[in-house]
């Protein structure tokens, strides 16, 4: 077998490997750091109580599970006067309309759990205006958390979305 023969069997290989585990991921109990899981099938629910957010203002990341799709991540946290957000960056880039399909969902049908330390909370994700008298407040908080550069003028061109993880309201 030539070499570009073996190496074209590797590549399918590693292909229909990365496929298949992209694809049983949906199954999984939740996300592995980057990858997208399943639906949460462990944690114990907590209705009722209003969490102090400000206990999880140090932590990097948190576990989101949209109910529609029912579809898991890991998104990076910020919380501002005691309310917890998240962005959802990239929006403008063809990669990121591709890849962030999340917030798109999120707009429709906003019902979602979090999971953290293996309680999970409902919530509604509540896409922030881009005029908000927060966002200034929320760039920063993200800024002094996280890399990277983003700016309040990136929000405001629609090339990072943020969403605030609010009390579900009652209903479906």
């Amino acid at each position: 077998m030539s070499f570009f023969k073996c190496l074209m069997s590797i590549i399918v290989i590693l292909i229909i490997a990365f496929s298949a585990f992209l694809f049983f991921m949906r199954f999984h109990d939740g996300p592995i750091e980057i990858f997208s899981g399943g639906p949460f099938k462990t944690g114990e629910m907590v209705t009722g109580v209003e969490p102090d957010w400000s206990e999880h203002a140090d932590r990097a990341t948190l576990q989101l599970q949209s109910l529609v799709p029912p579809r898991s991540r890991t998104l990076w946290l910020v919380v501002v006067d005691g309310r917890l957000f998240v962005p959802s960056a990239y929006m403008n880039t063809g990669f990121g309309k591709i890849w962030k399909q999340w917030p798109h969902h999120a707009v429709k049908d906003g019902r979602a759990l979090i999971r953290l330390d293996d309680k999970i909370y409902p919530r509604t994700m509540v896409r922030i205006a881009n005029d908000d008298e927060l966002v200034p407040e929320i760039v920063a908080a993200i800024r002094s958390k996280y890399p990277g550069e983003m700016t309040v003028e990136d929000v405001q061109a629609n090339n990072t979305w943020l969403f605030e993880l609010a009390p579900r309201t009652p209903g479906p």
